[in-house]
């Protein structure tokens, strides 16, 4: 969104009648660019996780201040799901992680129901990519997550993390995003599920 709604922080507000520009990528790439551009980089670390450190570290080694940024500015894309227990949080994000199997297979299509993903029967292939899958999403109760989230931006120097919570059905998603917001007293807007 253009202007204010952005805030002022760096990689926040570079102009007040268009969007900030920012560099989003998933490889040394697209980090050295931003660095060489002097712009704010995010990192798709729900895409590529095992990548996230590298190339932070080559965005900031490739940094060269611009009329945007006199520093490094970086945020990283993370897959994330809270709820009440566990248990429940483990459910939701299976549905997320049987929904990337089809993908990756060529059978894209609707994030399945818990049910679908508990009763999906998984091939030793398909259970060895849903184990490295779920080691890269932080999820569980409120303060598991915040655990998690907390130790992603001190092993990563993120200033700022973006979450998206990949699993079936609005109501479940909203109520994560309340519960880690909750659990960092973050006000939550009022919405309906």
């Amino acid at each position: 969104m253009p202007g204010p709604v952005q805030g002022t922080v760096p990689g926040g507000v570079q102009s007040a009648d268009r969007p900030s520009v920012w560099l989003l990528g998933s490889s040394g790439f697209s980090a050295r660019l931003a660095g060489m551009l002097g712009l704010p980089f995010s990192f798709a670390h729900h895409f590529s996780a095992a990548n996230t450190v590298p190339a932070l570290d080559l965005y900031r080694e490739s940094f060269r201040p611009s009329a945007v940024l006199d520093k490094p500015y970086a945020s990283i894309g993370v897959s994330a799901f809270a709820a009440e227990d566990e248990k429940e949080a483990h459910r939701q994000v299976l549905t997320g992680a049987l929904a990337m199997i089809r993908l990756r297979t060529g059978r894209p299509g609707l994030v399945p129901t818990p049910e679908e993903a508990e009763g999906y029967e998984f091939n030793e292939i398909e259970r060895d990519f849903i184990n490295g899958w779920l080691a890269n999403v932080e999820y569980g109760s409120p303060d598991q997550v915040r655990e998690g989230l907390d130790g992603l931006i001190k092993r990563t120097g993120a200033d700022e993390i973006k979450i998206t919570a990949n699993a079936h059905g609005r109501a479940a998603r909203l109520r994560s995003y309340e519960l880690i917001a909750d659990a960092y007293d973050l006000p939550t807007a009022q919405t309906e599920a």
